[in-house]
């Protein structure tokens, strides 16, 4: 049973009265919350505290939710995102959703459904960041979700403003810990451990489903 105690979602919309409304809901489950009005704020937290869940608005000035989720997903690679998107702005959360989003929530939010919604995502992330905590490295982490966007060593090494042969060490480390030695095996175990979805038309979604049967 996840101890939300221990996690902590960061929550962004630019009407305080809104994002005040929504935290305190969250706060009386037993969520912890950080709001934020602005996306640049919550970047500038991301890149230094620990966030299991970021909830976006997707209409904001400045930074909308899309590019938010984009720049957060740079620095936090697994980060889980929900997205709260008002009546017409389906069509943009979907494409948020194919982008990398968990899911999205409607306005007026429904107290219920949204909070069993943020502690369901909570509690699947809580069961991923306990495997790969003890497995892989915030760096390698990095390096696995741009091994797996098809980057070759010399991109992730400009990427992340490394060089090429800190890449291929932390890339050497991946393979190892995750016990493989191939790209193919290192996509299909990270979806595995709920790193990744595949999506279904991903030349490796049938062998990943053949790997689930066989594995329950």
């Amino acid at each position: 049973m996840t101890n939300y105690d221990h996690q902590h979602v960061f929550l962004v919309d630019d009407e305080p009265e809104v994002c005040k409304a929504i935290g305190e809901t969250l706060e009386q489950h037993g969520i912890n919350v950080t709001c934020f009005t602005r996306g640049i704020d919550c970047l500038k937290q991301l890149d230094s505290k620990r966030c299991d869940l970021l909830i976006t608005d997707l209409k904001m000035p400045e930074i909308d939710g899309i590019e938010l989720m984009m720049k957060a997903r740079d620095l936090v690679p697994w980060l889980p995102i929900l997205i709260i998107t008002g009546y017409g702005d389906i069509p943009t959360a979907v494409t948020a959703i194919k982008n990398g989003a968990v899911d999205f929530i409607e306005k007026p939010i429904e107290t219920e459904s949204f909070v069993c919604k943020v502690k369901s995502i909570l509690q699947k992330n809580h069961n991923i960041n306990n495997l790969t905590n003890k497995i892989l490295t915030k760096m390698e982490m990095r390096v696995l979700k741009l091994i797996i966007e098809g980057k070759s060593s010399k991109e992730i090494a400009y990427s992340l403003n490394r060089s090429d042969r800190t890449v291929e060490v932390h890339r050497a480390n991946i393979m190892k810990k995750l016990d493989i030695d191939n790209v193919i095996d290192l996509i299909k175990r990270a979806a595995l451990m709920g790193l990744i979805e595949l999506p279904n038309n991903h030349p490796n979604h049938d062998i990943l489903d053949d790997e689930q049967l066989t594995s329950g």
